[in-house]
């Protein structure tokens, strides 16, 4: 007998069997996740619903009825909608409404951009200033903020008082058809501050090299400022003009408390909100106002999807160059 007959076979340890209760509870712990997500969620979903979701849906509905706030509503179609093009007030309110999107929203965000400008080039108690030109827009389009400013403008007022000591004619603006649409417009330019910080942040981010560049190429303030800033601002143009377009249709408390809830004088400030607060609330004309709401809402989309699309023709981005 050798010795290779007396050595025992060598064997290999078995391996560990796996656990098959490993991706069970690798599923369990998942789906506690996202248990515990729609939990934190849930106050979120149960507002949305309630709150927006389910009144757009009742809207909707109510926009092909005729509901008076006391009475069931009675489904007539597209009666409303038909009606809307036949009634002058509501011609008259989107007219209103175009000149005050037209004219204040570039004059608003022309402001803006100024005093951003302005601002990037201050280093001396910088912090104060953009606090200061800031601070209106923290109050936003408050019913005490129009109070104050229509008290500014209506006869013997501060700036009727001013316009005599300059030589114009006496009389305030609030009853004179043809300046309260000015006033809205400088209530609105007033209230630059948001746009403002945005704009100086984009500022913030243009790269000096380029301007250090432009200037041994013998270029001057202006030729910077078309062919530099406002290609590397145009983002921050794009994302401000959209926004401050969309406000601008939704205008409401400025008009209803400068027109004394009248949309008077001869409708200058009758814009579209407010009229549809008219017969929705005074005349209980919820169905035509429902109707009017829609209406909106497909006008600003349709502006939103005119913006998405032409910014390809002027919006740069940084890294657009490579494509």
């Amino acid at each position: 007998m050798t010795a290779d007959t007396l050595t025992p076979p060598v064997t290999t340890p078995a391996e560990p069997p796996i656990p098959q209760a490993a991706p069970a509870r690798r599923n369990r712990r998942k789906w506690e996740d996202i248990r515990a997500g729609y939990v934190f969620l849930a106050p979120w979903l149960v507002g949305f619903l309630l709150l927006t979701a389910g009144p757009m849906v009742a809207s909707l509905y109510l926009a092909f009825t005729d509901y008076n706030l006391f009475t069931a509503p009675e489904w007539v179609g597209f009666d409303n909608f038909i009606r809307l093009w036949n009634d002058p007030d509501y011609l008259k309110a989107w007219q209103v409404t175009g000149v005050y999107v037209l004219v204040g929203t570039p004059l608003k965000l022309a402001s803006a951009l100024g005093v951003a400008l302005i601002l990037n080039a201050i280093f001396r108690g910088s912090g104060f200033y953009r606090s200061a030109f800031y601070l209106p827009s923290l109050v936003g389009a408050s019913v005490s903020i129009a109070v104050v400013w229509k008290a500014m403008f209506i006869d013997h007022g501060p700036v009727d008082s001013v316009q005599q000591i300059l030589g114009f004619p006496a009389g305030g603006w609030v009853g004179d058809p043809e300046k309260t649409m000015p006033m809205l417009i400088l209530l609105a330019m007033w209230q630059f501050g948001g746009p403002m910080v945005i704009f100086l942040a984009g500022l913030k981010q243009v790269p000096q090299e380029l301007y250090e560049a432009a200037s041994v190429d013998g270029a001057g303030p202006i030729r910077k400022f078309g062919a530099i800033t406002i290609p590397m601002l145009s983002p921050v143009i794009f994302f401000n003009l959209l926004l401050e377009t969309i406000n601008a249709f939704q205008v409401f408390a400025s008009a209803y408390i400068i027109s004394g809830g009248t949309g008077g004088p001869a409708r200058s400030t009758l814009f579209y909100t407010l009229y549809l607060y008219f017969r929705g609330f005074r005349d209980f004309q919820m169905g035509y106002a429902s109707a009017m709401a829609w209406v909106l809402v497909l006008v600003i989309a349709v502006v939103t999807v005119i913006f998405f699309r032409s910014s390809k023709l002027w919006v740069h981005y940084a890294g657009d160059e490579g494509r």
